[in-house]
């Protein structure tokens, strides 16, 4: 009988690690969440054209920009060497959020009343770390969203994009660098942290 009691105590007191765990989310990925819900537009960014250079082991130059990464974070190394992104599209997408989305009239005209005001949002020699894939955030074996942090020498804050990639042939099976290796970036979104 003290057998019978001992097993059943036991069950009853490990219930907990049979069962299932739901991770709970920070309060950034729950406004990355709400983003997506509300804000969502997919868009079809072009892959890089010109020439992929890896210079190091840890930098990739597209043309004359510079993007360095960490030798052990094979997701944003992959990203990178597939052209899917990289500084010059980096520098349109700031361009393109400026233009259409900052409502303040004087900032614009006092920026448009420089010589080369794109200058300004010039993206180069940034490094791109810490790329995670999101789980949480899509379902779908076709789509997979990343969060990357970036470090640009001009700002001293980091920038965090949450990249979606698509990929019509993925299966829920394919591998993670089959996936990114045929993909197409559908979506950017940044925040400041």
């Amino acid at each position: 009988m003290k057998i019978l009691y001992t097993i059943s105590l036991s069950l009853f007191l490990s219930a907990n690690i049979f069962g299932q765990k739901t991770e709970k989310l920070s309060p950034r990925d729950k406004a990355v969440v709400e983003h997506f819900k509300t804000d969502y537009k997919k868009k079809n960014y072009k892959k890089f054209s010109g020439n992929i250079v890896t210079a190091k082991d840890n930098q990739v130059m597209f043309d004359s920009k510079i993007a360095f990464y960490d030798k052990s974070d094979k997701i944003t190394q992959n990203i990178l060497k597939q052209g899917l992104v990289y500084p010059q599209l980096l520098t349109d997408f700031q361009i393109d959020k400026f233009e259409n989305e900052d409502n303040d009239r004087t900032q614009k005209r006092f920026v448009r009343l420089q010589k080369n005001w794109k200058d300004s949002f010039d993206v180069n020699n940034i490094k791109l770390s810490n790329g995670t894939e999101l789980t949480f955030l899509s379902s779908d074996p076709k789509v997979k969203r990343f969060r990357i942090t970036c470090k640009d020498p001009k700002f001293p804050n980091n920038i965090i994009y949450y990249f979606e990639l698509t990929n019509k042939n993925a299966e829920q099976n394919t591998s993670l660098e089959d996936f990114i290796k045929n993909s197409k970036l559908t979506y950017i979104y940044q925040k400041t942290e």
